[in-house]
């Protein structure tokens, strides 16, 4: 025995909601994914239709159904994940790059890290400050060889 067909019924105001949020700019994909959905599930397609076109299982579609029937739209966004919190802030990076402006003299990893550690009281590895600064793009990716803007790591010496 099958159980009813899963289909959502939305009012002109929801959907044009839904339609204003899946063409959004900033909202992450995922979200938009799950409005669109919603929206094609309105229109009378069927869950399996709709897990192809997305290219999504069964069960994301009927979830993503189950997640607005119960939430509405807050339950289109994903709840925040858990994780470990940063050990520095914005505001200490930007401390670092005022010094090394500031400094004109060659900075190790390893010199960051211990102005970090006693002005900031941050402790971080020096691989992650490369990391950091990296990521950031704060810096060109010459620097970690050592060729710009006198900042060396520790591998440009050898």
């Amino acid at each position: 025995m099958s159980s009813a067909p899963l289909r959502v019924f939305l009012s002109i105001s929801e959907e044009k909601t839904l339609l204003e949020l899946s063409r959004g700019i900033g909202i992450p994909q995922r979200t938009k994914d799950r409005a669109s959905g919603l929206r094609l599930s309105s229109m009378g397609w069927k869950v399996e239709k709709i897990a192809v076109y997305l290219k999504w299982s069964k069960q994301t579609v009927r979830e993503t159904i189950h997640r607005w029937r119960k939430y509405g739209i807050i339950g289109l966004w994903d709840k925040n994940r858990s994780g470990r919190k940063r050990k520095w802030k914005e505001a200490d990076f930007i401390e670092v790059e005022q010094k090394l402006e500031v400094e004109q003299q060659s900075y190790t990893s390893k010199k960051i890290r211990n102005f970090l550690l006693n002005e900031r009281k941050i402790d971080l590895s020096e691989r992650q400050i490369r990391r950091i600064l990296k990521k950031a793009h704060r810096l060109p990716s010459r620097i970690l060889d050592g060729s710009c803007l006198g900042v060396r790591t520790e591998q440009a010496k050898l």
